[in-house]
């Protein structure tokens, strides 16, 4: 794939880095074309752009992280399937994701016209021509070595790295060949497990104090992938974890706790506290990592203009 030396669009919910520039800009929330989809928009929109058109095949896609990404690692890995309501709304049965339809990555393929990715640990028939799903619900990116935290995701793609070639090499066609390896797409999504997970015995102090160890983390893999070859990267952050309805039922919380939207204020700046951090990795990788194109994508916009404009979207 020929790389493309710059990005030249940008979006209010995303900033995109390249090797050769570094944009941010803000667009209009009252422009409907943007508004009428804003989720899918970028999905739809913006991620082809980080392949260039001028591919004469879509390029494979890697993608580490936890549940909001999980397409069946779960499933495969302990046998244990996320029940109805899970997958109730698409798939019409539960399909090993922790959602009642489709998954962020399941557009992001969709938007490539490609089969949805398989999970690593899937042992019936994989297919990975188009790339590998290593992300597992409840992933975080600490400790490391435990199961399957980010670190062990990077091994596992690491093996991975070394062997489909090989095996390619051997006629077994449903693996990844070294061309496509030059060419892949990396994807982060993760980081909302260790700030959930830390709230529970931490205190807000506490936490803030611990995100840069989380960011390490991160940065860690993105190395470790850039050594391997990998230089193109979608890094996702955290959204409002203060909105998600399992802490709105658990945290200890008091009224001067939430926001306009009902949502807890304090857990959510911790993700905008992760996320200033993380959009600062990916400022400083961008010098780093020569030749890499990395792309930062604000999460945490689209899924809180979601809650703050239900209405607006119908929900």
């Amino acid at each position: 794939m020929p790389r493309s030396t710059s990005l030249q669009k940008t979006h209010k919910y995303g900033v995109f880095f390249s090797h050769s520039e570094q944009t941010q800009t803000k667009m209009s929330a009252k422009n409907p074309l943007l508004f009428s989809s804003t989720p899918t928009m970028i999905l739809f929109f913006f991620f082809p752009l980080l392949i260039n058109c001028q591919c004469n095949r879509n390029p494979v896609i890697f993608i580490f992280g936890d549940s909001n990404s999980d397409t069946g690692a779960y499933y495969s890995g302990l046998g244990l399937m996320f029940g109805v309501p899970n997958g109730r709304t698409y798939f019409n049965q539960p399909s090993g994701r922790l959602c009642d339809g489709r998954l962020l990555i399941d557009l992001l393929c969709e938007s490539l016209n490609t089969s949805y990715l398989t999970p690593y640990l899937e042992p019936m028939d994989p297919d990975f021509r188009n790339g590998v799903n290593f992300a597992f619900s409840g992933a975080a990116t600490q400790p490391r070595y435990k199961p399957f935290s980010l670190d062990v995701q990077i091994l596992q793609f690491l093996r991975f790295r070394a062997r489909s070639p090989e095996l390619f090499s051997k006629g077994y066609k449903d693996f990844v060949d070294e061309d496509a390896f030059k060419d892949a797409i990396h994807i982060i999504d993760i980081g909302q497990n260790d700030l959930a997970g830390s709230f529970e015995y931490l205190s807000y102090e506490q936490v803030i104090k611990n995100i840069s160890s989380f960011i390490k983390e991160i940065n860690y893999a993105m190395q470790n992938i850039y050594q391997h070859g990998g230089r193109n990267f979608w890094i996702h952050n955290t959204g409002p974890l203060g909105c998600l309805p399992q802490k709105l039922a658990t945290f200890d919380k008091k009224g001067r706790d939430f926001d306009q939207y009902g949502c807890l204020k304090s857990l959510n700046d911790a993700a905008k506290q992760f996320n200033d951090q993380l959009r600062l990795l990916c400022e400083e990788l961008r010098s780093e990592l020569k030749n890499s194109t990395i792309v930062y994508v604000d999460m945490f916009s689209i899924k809180y203009d979601l809650i703050a404009n239900a209405t607006t979207y119908g929900i």
